[in-house]
């Protein structure tokens, strides 16, 4: 089959005086938003191409279906098919869900406390019947436990709708809301329910209360955001007293509540909006507890009387790069996280006597530590407590605070065996460019070894202030059973080292993350994990984007890039203030509209705009026709534009999915070829032999 070709339709931009030609920007139409909605709006010029490069994907890959079928059986034989969660505890019943052999999706169950019959009021499997995407947003009882309302996306485009029906029955009641972001909130009497609509811009606006069997459009308007950078949501308190609108954007947060009692909600402010000032908000006995970072760079918890909100008490204080996590409160305890160093810690904290102390989980050093609550009553003294990491499988434990009794309830189960004593876990930490200490999670058979000949999947993410999860995964010992060491580095542009390390990586900082992914692939040759061109990057999203530049900067380190709906047209999508994710973004990436500086300094690393006449690395992008965080057009011109100027003979694939969205396909074979795939591609390009099985 030919390599496949998009048409070039130059069109000329023109920015702060500076004008270049864009060969492939044709492709964005001005329905975008329509077109994630429903895939027939697609200019059928483009849809053309996207398949023709689905069938040179399925075509270059068509040795390695043998493996693709192995690695999913293999991924597949690790799940415990039939399983069920831990139950939770709501007032009259407890509550849990449920995944089958047979099944794609859970199903929920719950029973009256004190009785043995069981009743399913929520099958995934037969709510997705028929439907070629299925996910759901929200999936949330009524506190009278006689209503499910449940929100769904039937394209992947994250346009949600709500729909309330009786268990007993199961007949709907109300009238479908469409275009929503899919949260359900409850009031506490039941006889309302609150949800947020989207814009025409996908942005979460506007806050509405809908009475129980009244029309949809004589629903109730209790709050609206004006400023395009915010969006919204709303949720309750610990204590069952409150409502809170929460609104937002990267950096700066605001809150707004009102009591359960109001019969006309009259929303009041917490506490004004200022740049760079986050907070969260909860109350429990008589106090609001407020998680935030003013005047404290890394965070930390004040409190103060619900009839006195103008006067705080500090009552965690905030240290020098520790992230002051967020809490949970319950009985006379503020249970919270610190993370340092890319490590998280649980403490729990007396309110009575305020005498804390760190929750030990695990001996292990590496691991993900986490808490939940066993029942939506909060006066008790008994958690959940559980943890995992990169070796070891999920363990959660029934944990009572005050007699520090803790007793094994779940340990995740892998039938086909799994021996944690065959793998080794490291953390090392690498120099950056400017000295920066970078962590990096190393995970590896203790067969592999350490001479330089094994090769590495390198993870990156670094935006937004998200920290690289270290957690268990069940698929990853697919390739690390291979002699493929996994390396997740933990680059600036993340929290890892609280927020001094998110603004390192930011803004005018932003190539502080590239630099930092390079620096440690360089210290993995170095220091004989592995050899130049035996490494492959992985990263999804804004990890797309470094996958990207590194691409440009540094393709000779690496054998190839593995790039999951990839954020790589960044100058253009930052320009296009119509955008859902856009304008909320700002103070990630600065306003190349408005500000030449900016301008110039995505434009000096945008992916796209810097593609050169070169040799790359052997590269496989995935990407969704329903994806509204990054648009499909953005890798579709990006790999068009590659084609065009890439001088090597090494793999190029693009695979487009046509009914998904962000997360990709939905249900869980679906997301186990996908793993099966990108794997059985990483494996092609290393050279193993048993792609020829």
């Amino acid at each position: 089959m030919k390599i496949p070709k998009l048409a070039k339709k130059p069109i000329t931009k023109n920015v702060h005086s500076v004008s270049w030609i864009d060969n492939y920007s044709w492709i964005h139409q001005e329905n975008i938003l329509e077109v994630l909605k429903d895939g027939n709006k697609l200019l059928p010029e483009v849809r053309e191409y996207l398949e023709d490069e689905n069938r040179f994907t399925q075509e270059n890959m068509s040795d390695t279906k043998s493996l693709q079928k192995k690695l999913f059986k293999e991924i597949k034989g690790r799940i415990k098919l039939d399983d069920e969660t831990l139950p939770f505890k709501d007032k009259s019943y407890e509550y849990w869900t449920r995944v089958t052999k047979e099944g794609n999706y859970s199903k929920k169950l719950r029973k009256k406390i004190g009785d043995k019959k069981i009743e399913t009021f929520w099958d995934g499997d037969i709510e997705a019947k028929g439907k070629k995407f299925f996910n759901t947003g929200d999936i949330s009882v009524s506190n009278n436990d006689e209503l499910l309302g449940y929100s769904v996306d039937e394209k992947g485009s994250e346009y949600f709708t709500i729909f309330i029906r009786r268990i007993k029955d199961k007949k709907i009641i109300e009238e479908p809301v469409p275009d929503t972001s899919g949260s359900i909130t409850w009031s506490y009497d039941d006889k309302y329910f609150f949800y947020t609509k989207l814009d025409k811009y996908h942005r979460a606006k506007k806050i509405y209360r809908h009475k129980l069997g009244s029309p949809v459009n004589q629903d109730e308007l209790i709050f609206e955001e004006k400023d395009d950078k915010f969006t919204c949501g709303i949720g309750t308190s610990s204590d069952e007293k409150f409502y809170f609108i929460s609104t937002s954007e990267h950096t700066t947060s605001e809150i707004y509540y009102f009591h359960k009692d109001e019969e006309k909600p009259k929303p009041k402010l917490f506490l004004k909006r200022e740049n760079g000032i986050e907070y969260s908000l909860d109350s429990w006995n008589g106090y609001f507890w407020i998680h935030t970072n003013k005047d404290a760079k890394d965070f930390k918890i004040c409190r103060c009387k619900n009839e006195s909100i103008d006067k705080w008490e500090e009552y965690i204080h905030a240290k020098d790069e520790v992230l002051i996590g967020g809490f949970s409160l319950l009985n006379d305890w503020l249970i919270r996280s610190e993370t340092v160093n890319a490590l998280n810690k649980i403490f729990i904290k007396n309110l009575k006597t305020n005498a804390e102390e760190e929750l030990i989980v695990s001996e292990e050093e590496i691991i993900s530590p986490g808490i939940s609550l066993m029942q939506k009553d909060r006066n008790t003294n008994l958690i959940r407590i559980g943890y995992d990491s990169p070796k070891t499988p999920s363990r959660i434990y029934e944990y009572n605070i005050i007699t520090k009794e803790k007793k094994l309830v779940k340990e995740l189960e892998i039938p086909s065996g799994y021996n944690r004593d065959n793998y080794i876990t490291k953390r090392v930490n690498c120099d950056g460019h400017d000295g920066r200490k970078i962590p990096l999670t190393i995970t590896y058979n203790k067969k592999t070894k350490l001479d330089g000949s094994a090769h590495v999947l390198l993870y990156g993410y670094g935006s937004y202030g998200y920290s690289a999860p270290i957690n268990f995964s069940t698929s990853k010992l697919s390739l690390i059973d291979r002699n493929i060491i996994w390396v997740t580095a933990h680059v600036r542009g993340g929290m890892e080292r609280g927020m001094k390390y998110w603004e390192e990586g930011k803004m005018l900082n932003k190539k502080n993350t590239f630099k930092d992914y390079i620096s440690c692939a360089k210290f993995l040759i170095d220091k004989k994990y592995t050899s130049k061109r035996k490494i492959i990057g992985y990263g999804g999203s804004a990890g797309g984007l470094l996958m990207g530049v590194v691409a440009n900067n540094s393709p000779d380190l690496f054998l190839g890039l593995i790039m999951s709906v990839p954020f790589v047209d960044t100058l253009t999508t930052n320009l296009d203030h119509s955008l859902p994710l856009t304008v909320g973004e700002f103070n990630e990436f600065g306003n190349a509209k408005e500000n030449k500086d900016y301008f110039e300094y995505i434009k000096s690393y945008s992916p796209y705009e810097n593609i050169k006449k070169m040799e790359y690395p052997n590269i496989l992008i995935t990407t969704s026709l329903s994806d509204n965080r990054v648009l499909f057009d953005e890798p579709t011109k990006y790999v068009a534009k590659l084609r065009e100027f890439k001088t090597d003979k090494n793999l190029l694939l693009f695979k487009c999915e046509m009914n998904a969205g962000h997360g990709g396909r939905s249900g869980r074979d679906a997301a186990i070829e996908e793993i099966a795939f990108d794997y059985s591609f990483a494996l092609k390009i290393s050279g193993k032999s048993e792609i020829k099985d």
